[in-house]
């Protein structure tokens, strides 16, 4: 049997991915169910122990497939990017009615009735995706009401067929200064690949999660003296985005932050732990 990436696959020896039946060996064969994450941010993991590492990160109103709940836990593939692991059962809903909005700015907060002086009920973070039944005006602030009472600022979403823009750079410009953040997928902490997908998805182009998979898939490849506004550069284990021909926009560990950064001092920066870039693409908007 040929081995697949266990990150895009779900698969293990008592169970498995029924798509994936005749490709890898495994006691059953399910199709799994479909289920909305129902809570801000949560993070998926490679196996179901809260002191494993998270790999990457699901928002509010996001589609999993569920292919095995035990423990508290469920075994899922995310529908947006194929990925796959653990994540606590409590924080899936199986009957959330489809979500109508999406969240635009990098994180709002999501308030218990349409009155910015009221208590808030969570922090959503761009990419979040809600149902929106209603509109109401609260001292001259307007709110998108949901159906159960509590409101978002009506400024901070749009529809899902709305037509959005299609400069993904600005969009990861509104992450600056968010903190670094390993597998962080959100507007409370992001990663460097994490900044990437969720800015493109935002202009609606599909990215995959990880660097080592968007270094080969995302967009075409490009030489070095090409490189422009919206461009990939990609080192070992890292990537970053160009903002104009001298400037990259990334989120990184040095200094644990989305941040910019010339793209030549970055260059001989990172060299000395990562050497040199490994590759430059252009996605396709």
């Amino acid at each position: 049997m040929t081995m697949l990436d266990r990150r895009l696959h779900a698969y293990r020896p008592d169970l498995a991915d029924a798509s994936l039946e005749g490709r890898v060996e495994a006691l059953r064969f399910v199709t799994g169910t479909p289920a909305r994450v129902a809570v801000p941010v949560v993070g998926l993991r490679p196996a179901p122990d809260l002191a494993r590492g998270v790999d990457t990160e699901l928002l509010l109103g996001e589609v999993v497939t569920v292919f095995d709940r035990a423990n508290g836990w469920c075994w899922v593939k995310a529908a947006s990017d194929g990925y796959v692991g653990y994540l606590q059962e409590n924080a899936l809903n199986e009957t959330e009615p489809a979500p109508t909005h999406i969240v635009t700015v990098q994180r709002t907060f999501l308030y218990q009735e349409p009155e910015l002086r009221k208590p808030y009920k969570a922090i959503l973070s761009m990419g979040s995706r809600v149902r929106i039944v209603g509109a109401t005006e609260a001292r001259g602030n307007h709110y998108a009401m949901l159906e159960d009472g509590s409101a978002i600022f009506a400024k901070h979403v749009r529809s899902l067929d709305a037509e959005h823009g299609e400069d993904y750079v600005e969009v990861a410009t509104k992450f600056l200064e968010t903190p670094y953040l390993w597998g962080g997928r959100s507007g409370l902490g992001i990663d460097c690949s994490g900044l990437m997908q969720l800015s493109l998805s935002m202009t609606g182009t599909s990215a995959p999660r990880d660097t080592d998979m968007q270094a080969v898939s995302l967009g075409v490849p490009i030489d070095r003296d090409e490189l422009r506004r919206g461009d990939l550069v990609f080192w070992k284990g890292h990537v970053a985005t160009m903002e104009d021909p001298e400037t990259i926009i990334h989120a990184n560990g040095h200094t644990m932050t989305v941040a910019r950064e010339n793209f030549q001092d970055a260059v001989k920066r990172i060299g000395w732990l990562y050497e040199q870039p490994t590759g430059y693409r252009r996605p396709i908007i």
